[in-house]
C-alpha cells in the first residue's frame, strides 16, 4: 500500500489511498474505526470508487461503436493510481486523467476527480467527472464504501439495521452466476423502512435497488452511535457483505452491473448517463457520525 493521506476535523479523521483514491479509515475522537478490518478471509477492499462501470460487465467487455473492448468488474479507476492536486487540514482532492492504458478500454478523454472533506461529525466525498472533448462522454460511478459491521460502540452485531428514509416497495434485482444482472426480481426484505441485517440475507450476494427513492439512510444498533449515509445524486443503491465478514457495504450507484447475456452498446445500459461536451458531473455521498 502507497503512503495514505490523513485529514481531520478534530471530530472524524479520514485517511485515504491514492492508489484508486480510495478511502481506508474512517475513526472517530477516541480512535475507533468505522470501517472494514479488511480481512483477507473475505474481502481486502475498503471503498473502492466504481468507474466506468458498476458492477459486471458481460463477459467483461463492453462495446462502444461496434468495438468489443475488455472491461474488469467496477472499472479501472479502482486500480489506478491518483494525484493528489489540493490538500488542507480538513481536505485532500485527487485527480485521475485518461491515459493510453485506460483508452484501450474506455476510449475517451475524461479526468475524474474525488475530493474529500470533513467538516466537524460528516465527511463529504464528491466526485466531478469533467469531459474536455467536443463529444458527450458516457459514464457510470459508484462508491463502494464498507463499514464495520458492527460499529465499535459495544452494540451486539445482530441489534445492526439499515433504515431508510423514504418508503421503498419495489422488488429488488437479483444477480446471475456470472455477476451480471439476472431477468428474475425478488421480494424486499424490508420491515416496514427498516433492513434488520443477517448473514443469509446475502448468501447470493448484493441487494440490489434499481429504482430508490431514498436519499439517505442511518445504520447502526438502536441504541448507541449511528451513520448517517446520504446519496442524494444517485438512483441505485447496493447493500453487500459476505456472511461472516466484519463489515457491510452501503453502494450508492448510478449505473448497475450489465443484463445478463446483454451485447448492447455500452451507451445504452443501463444506469449510463453522458456527461455534455466541456461539461461535467457531480456525485456526492456523505457519511455522518450521529451520537
Amino acid at each position: 500500500m502507497t503512503e495514505l493521506v490523513t485529514i481531520s476535523s478534530g471530530v472524524l479523521t479520514a485517511a485515504i489511498d491514492p492508489l484508486g483514491a480510495e478511502l481506508v479509515h474512517l475513526r472517530d475522537a477516541d480512535g475507533r474505526e468505522l470501517m472494514t478490518d479488511a480481512d483477507p478471509a473475505f474481502w481486502t477492499g475498503h471503498a473502492p470508487i466504481l468507474f466506468p462501470v458498476v458492477g459486471m460487465p458481460f463477459e467483461e467487455t463492453i462495446r462502444i461503436d461496434g468495438t468489443a473492448r475488455p472491461m474488469k468488474k467496477h472499472g479501472f479507476a479502482r486500480h489506478s493510481r491518483f494525484d493528489a492536486v489540493a490538500q488542507s487540514d480538513a481536505s485532500v482532492t485527487f485527480a485521475l486523467t485518461d491515459s493510453d492504458d485506460t483508452r484501450a478500454s474506455y476510449p475517451f478523454a475524461f479526468r475524474l476527480e474525488l475530493a474529500y472533506t470533513l467538516d466537524g461529525a460528516t465527511l463529504t466525498i464528491e466526485a466531478r467527472i469533467v469531459n474536455p472533448a467536443a463529444v458527450p462522454l458516457p459514464a457510470s460511478f459508484g462508491f463502494h464504501p464498507a463499514f464495520a459491521w458492527p460499529l465499535p460502540y459495544g452494540q451486539d452485531r445482530a441489534a445492526h439495521r439499515i433504515l431508510f428514509e423514504a418508503d421503498e416497495p419495489d422488488t429488488l434485482r437479483t444477480i446471475a452466476a456470472d455477476g451480471t444482472i439476472a431477468d428474475a426480481r425478488k421480494p424486499s426484505p424490508l420491515d416496514g423502512r427498516e433492513l434488520a441485517l443477517r448473514d443469509d440475507l446475502f448468501a447470493h450476494d448484493a441487494l440490489v435497488w434499481d429504482h430508490i427513492r431514498s436519499q439517505a439512510v442511518t445504520y447502526g444498533a438502536p441504541t448507541g452511535p449511528r451513520l448517517r449515509i446520504a446519496f442524494p445524486d444517485t438512483p441505485m443503491l447496493g447493500i453487500w457483505t459476505k456472511p461472516g465478514a466484519a463489515y457491510v457495504c452501503v453502494e450508492p450507484w448510478h449505473g448497475i452491473a450489465d443484463p445478463e447475456g446483454f451485447t448492447g452498446e455500452y451507451r445504452d445500459k443501463p444506469g449510463v448517463f453522458e456527461v455534455p461536451a466541456g461539461g461535467d458531473k457531480r456525485i456526492t455521498m456523505s457519511v455522518t457520525l450521529e451520537r
